[in-house]
Formats: C-alpha cells, structure tokens, sequence
C-alpha cells in the first residue's frame, strides 16, 4: 500500500425529506443568495422536489435564482450563462438540484463565477484559487459528483468537442442532501446507468497494479457485491426503500475515493468512453456498460491474479484453477450482469460507429496526450484496438 492523505470535507445529510434540510445547511454554510441549478426541470417539478427545496430556502429568508437546462454531458454554454447570472446578480453558493451532470455544471460555474478569464482555463491545466460554494440535493445515484473532486464539462464553443474533467479541492461539495425516494420516479434505463457508474468508479479503482491492499480490495468488493444485490431489486421494484438507500450510498462512497486510497487507479475505460459520449452524446453509464468489459478483454493477462480475485470474491465462480478460464468467466459474469440490467455491451447496441474509431482515437490523443491508464500502461493503437473490441 502506498503512502496517501485524504480528505472528504463534504457533509451528508441522508434519509427521508433530507433535501426539507436545504436552507438550513444553506444558512449554515453563510449563504444569501443561492442559483439553483436543475435540468430541463420537468422531473424535479412534476415530482414536487423543486417547490419543496424553494419553500426551505424561503422559511430561512434566502434569496435565489433559479438556472435550468444542464443536459447529460453538460457542456460549456450552460455554465456560462451561469457564471454570467452569479456575477451580475451577485450570487454566493449553487444548489445543484440533481445528478451527476447538473452537479459538474454547477461546479464550473462556480468556478468561473470567482475567475476574470474563461473557466475552460482550469480545465486546460491552470490551477484555481477561489470557487464559490456548492451544495447539492442529489435526485439519481449515478456519478458520484455529490462526493467527489471531479467535474466533466464538454466544450462546444468555437466548433470543438472536448470533453474533459478536472480534479480540484474546491470541487468537494460543501454538502449534499440524500434522499433515497426521490428515485423511486427514475426510469429503470435510468437506474440501469447509474449503477454502472457506480460500479465503473469502483473498478477503476480496483484494478490496480498496487499490491498489498486487501483493505481498499475488501471495501470494493463489499460495494460491488452491494450494487449486484440491490441494482436488479430497485429496477423491478422502483419504490423499495431499501434497495434504493443501499444503491443512494454506495454511488456516494463508489467515487469519495475511500476505497481509492493506497492504490493506483485506471480510469482508462473512463477517457475512452468519454469521447463515446462526447461523440454520440449517450449517458455515461451506457458507455462504460460497452467500454470496460473489451477494456478487460484487453488487459487481463496484465495481472491475471486480480481478475481470478474477480470471478472468485465478486461473482462467485469457484476456482477451478485454470486462471485464464477463470479470468475470463469473470469478465463474462459481468457482461451477463450488464445484459440482465437492459444495458448495451457493443457498438451496435449503443448507436456507435466503428468507422468514427479514428475520429475518437484522436480526440483522445488532444485530450490525454499518448498514454492512458494505471493498470496498464496504453497507447493510442491500444486504445484504437478496444474500441475495435467494443465494436464486435
């Protein structure tokens, strides 16, 4: 295990009516005059969530501004026209009202709201000095962005589709608010997504060439396990409480990194799949569900060991001794999983085009240079070979 600090400074209010506890925390935090930030706002307001979040914030006299329109894959416009309203109206923390995406518009905002230049700077390397606030009522575990110090943000303007994220302190939320009914109303594609965020975020950090860390190993697998158990059980049974508290949390501790801690990561299913969703604009999950089991496919025989470890600890498939059977049975078991949830494990199934492979293969090149990945070292013909994998 390797030396690391760690830090999660975000504070979680969970359980039934939490988001009643949004202009509360939002006094706590000094807040005055708040921008929520939503969607299309059409879930949060049929649902109710919206009025209820609006009627805290009055009852503790804070003012605010309401910004719809963050769309899946958000993209740079949006957060413009954030950064435009908080400095104009003079705004001093965003409530993000929603999943992964509106969450990382909110993040950008905030930052460019405390930046005289363009907030993409940070997401070309410079580093920030000041944000404002972020606080968050999550509506679909999913990114895990509720937890995390990452915000993916895509560029349009100027005719470019650059999709990329950015690891900052400033990105943990100040708090977040988690209420396991208010995803009792998802669509079961969309809770579908969502658990293979999860489990992506897990993955990327399990398969690791870090040896010695049985305890991060043990809190994936226990996730993971988690996730297979109760996924299957929210999708048939929406308004099970149980199933959709245990999938709320495990979304949450899948990407605070606290099962990260030790190790190196891999993330190189995760740069792949976002020039897929940048390309074709699919949910996130949707496209790790295509991108990880051919990134396995790839690179198993790199440590065989752990992909054993796999089949045996997380599926549950006995060892018969022959690791490359093994192996690739667990591969298989997770493909199955996929499958079983209504998610798309190929190119054809997930509307991608193997002649757009060169097309990705250089997006990937402008956004992450010539190497990818902590688990195995990739170049760029690696990565043009599994996405050929995805394609078959």
């Amino acid at each position: 295990m390797q030396n690391f600090e760690y830090h999660a400074p975000t504070e979680f209010v969970f359980g039934k009516d939490a988001e009643l506890k949004a202009g509360e925390m939002l006094k706590k935090h000094g807040a005055s005059k708040v921008l929520i930030h939503i969607s299309n706002g059409q879930s949060v307001i049929k649902s109710g969530l919206l009025k209820r979040v609006e009627e805290t914030l009055a009852s503790h006299d804070i003012n605010y501004i309401i910004l719809a329109g963050a769309q899946p894959n958000p993209v740079d416009t949006k957060v413009y026209e954030g950064i435009d309203i908080c400095k104009k109206e003079g705004v001093d923390f965003i409530l993000a009202v929603g999943g992964g995406s509106v969450i990382d518009s909110a993040k950008a905002i905030a930052h460019g709201a405390c930046y005289d230049g363009d907030f993409w700077d940070f997401w070309e390397g410079k580093i920030p000095t000041a944000c404002l606030k972020v606080g968050v009522v999550l509506t679909i575990p999913a990114a895990g962005s509720e937890a995390s110090n990452s915000a993916v943000i895509t560029k349009t303007t100027g005719g470019v589709n650059l999709k990329r994220g950015l690891g900052s302190e400033f990105n943990y939320p100040a708090f977040a608010l988690i209420n396991p009914e208010i995803n009792y109303t998802l669509p079961a594609y969309q809770t579908a997504c969502g658990i293979v965020d999860m489990m992506a975020h897990v993955l990327e950090r399990y398969f690791t060439p870090t040896k010695n860390v049985e305890i991060t190993d043990r809190l994936c697998e226990a996730i993971l396990l988690t996730i297979i158990e109760k996924g299957p059980i929210a999708i048939k049974d929406p308004t099970n409480y149980d199933a959709r508290a245990n999938l709320s949390w495990a979304g949450t501790v899948a990407h605070n990194n606290s099962c990260g801690v030790g190790r190196v990561g891999d993330w190189a299913s995760h740069v792949m799949e976002h020039e897929l969703s940048a390309l074709y604009d699919v949910a996130h999950g949707a496209g790790l569900a295509v991108m990880f089991p051919a990134w396995m496919k790839y690179v198993y025989e790199t440590d065989i060991d752990r992909f054993v470890k796999f089949a045996t600890r997380v599926w549950h498939i006995a060892d018969n001794g022959n690791k490359k059977e093994m192996a690739l049975k667990g591969i298989a078991a997770f493909e199955n999983f996929l499958i079983s949830i209504g998610m798309p494990i190929n190119f054809q199934q997930l509307g991608a085009k193997k002649e757009d492979i060169p097309t990705m293969v250089d997006m990937l090149r402008t956004n992450k240079g010539e190497s990818i990945g902590g688990f195995k070292k990739l170049n760029m013909d690696d990565a043009k070979k599994i996405y050929e994998l995805a394609a078959m």
